[in-house]
């Protein structure tokens, strides 16, 4: 019986032994692995640098990529061959793409800047990098050298469209060529290093057609949108962070006629109007000295002086609220902006607070009654838990009761569980009220079905 038990004890050993030796092994080509791919890193960082060494930076400038990869990537073979490096054909060519983008992008990030699945690139410290996909954060590989490696991207970034970051100045909101919205924030605000949030915006526009695809406005809520904006009503839109506010003004304002001159105003230009009479005004923040700072409200006013048929705010702030009613209430109908805010009501009274930050006393009555015959329509959008974005409720400003401005909803969106994938079920429905709008419509020559605000019918 012992000799059994002793034959069992020394199986058991022998295969805890053969565990432990391959949860050894398996660490140790993971540690190899790690070692390989930071090696790897830093030699693409000192390829950089000498290829800087040795490159014309002016001559640069004047080539395209395609001249730019026959002339570097010449040099970037002698580097290596410098280096002894045995490389394959493969890795090679990865090695060269790898420091073009050093050279000509933004390194790293670049991948990850082409994946059009990607919607958000968010760089915590230089060696964690977690991005959106369909609504749904994930980590990923990439990582920088260290945090002057991170760092030099950052100010790569802020300097191209004439921003800085540095001790002094340690955030700055910013924008890639191509429209998408940057923010980073260094140390010593950043405690456990550099952080870059970057929203990246689509190839192609993303219009309504698409946004009716997607299920975020459905088709009759945008036939609505576009009498609304044919008629040169004023348009409030509301939603939380990363809920899709300035996609839907793009969207919206695509039915703008052609023939009319549009003034945009943002703190960093990322609103892409497809018609041809726009004039894009940006903020400018002030300089190392603490002066030349040009502010929204500035711009605003300015604005004014620019005979604009409409005005655009990417989003109010501040003190430009009451300069953008004061617009909208001396001819300049069909004006929008966007605001931060979870719901209609409250977008109402974010407004009503900004008033107050412009420095002007006026009563609350009197700020309302700004509110009121200024905006007449607030749409309010949202990011649903699934991670869609949908247009939540459309609402109108009907005028004052007393110290209260009215407002009644024409449609909304009704939630009414989820499925077995954890997907928010629900659907857009007319909540049965005629919209006083309609007759303003009706006398722009806008004729809208009444079968859109029949109350018994839900809306796809």
């Amino acid at each position: 019986m012992w000799q059994v038990q002793k034959q069992r004890d020394l199986e058991s050993a022998a295969t805890a032994a053969e565990k432990k030796a391959a949860k050894t092994a398996a660490s140790a080509s993971e540690g190899a692995a790690q070692g390989q791919s930071s090696d790897l890193l830093s030699l693409k960082v000192q390829i950089h640098r000498e290829l800087l060494d040795e490159i014309n930076l002016a001559q640069l400038e004047k080539m395209s990529r395609a001249q730019v990869e026959a002339e570097a990537g010449e040099l970037i073979s002698d580097i290596l061959g410098r280096h002894q490096l045995a490389l394959n054909a493969r890795e090679r060519r990865t090695m060269v793409a790898d420091v073009l983008d050093e050279l000509l992008g933004l390194g790293p990030l670049e991948p990850l800047l082409q994946d059009d699945t990607i919607t958000d690139i968010l760089v915590n410290g230089h060696d964690i990098v977690f991005v959106e996909r369909r609504g749904t954060l994930e980590r990923v590989e990439t990582k920088f050298k260290d945090e002057r490696h991170l760092f030099r991207i950052i100010q790569k970034i802020a300097s191209a469209v004439g921003r800085r970051i540095d001790e002094a100045s340690p955030f700055v909101d910013a924008r890639l060529a191509d429209g998408s919205r940057v923010n980073a924030v260094v140390p010593p605000l950043a405690i456990d290093g550099s952080l870059l949030s970057i929203r990246k915006f689509a190839r192609i526009p993303i219009n309504m057609a698409k946004l009716i695809e997607y299920g975020s406005v459905p088709s009759a809520v945008a036939e609505v949108l576009a009498g609304i904006v044919a008629a040169r009503r004023n348009i409030l839109i509301s939603g939380g962070t990363g809920s899709g506010k300035t996609t839907l003004l793009n969207a919206v304002s695509s039915y703008i006629d052609e023939r009319e001159r549009i003034v945009t105003i943002e703190d960093s230009a990322e609103l892409q109007l497809q018609q041809e009479h726009v004039a894009r005004l940006e903020t400018r923040p002030a300089n190392i000295e603490g002066k030349g700072e040009i502010s929204q409200r500035d711009l605003v006013k300015n604005a004014l002086r620019m005979r604009p048929d409409r005005i655009i705010v990417g989003e109010v702030r501040a003190g430009e609220a009451f300069d953008m009613l004061q617009a909208m209430n001396t001819g300049h109908d069909g004006s929008m902006t966007t605001v931060h805010a979870n719901t209609a009501r409250d977008a109402l009274s974010r407004v009503e607070q900004m008033i107050g930050m412009s420095g002007i006393d006026m009563p609350a009555r009197a700020a309302r009654a700004q509110i009121a015959s200024a905006i007449n329509i607030v749409i309010q959008i949202g990011r649903l838990s699934d991670g869609r974005r949908k247009l939540l409720s459309l609402s109108e400003i009907t005028g004052m009761e007393g110290d209260v401005v009215t407002m009644q909803d024409i449609f909304r969106f009704k939630m009414t569980g989820r499925d077995a994938e954890n997907r928010v079920l629900g659907h857009f429905e007319a909540t049965g009220i005629r919209p006083k709008f309609l007759d303003i419509l009706s006398s722009h020559g806008i004729q809208l079905a009444p079968e859109l605000f029949r109350p018994d019918r839900q809306i796809d």
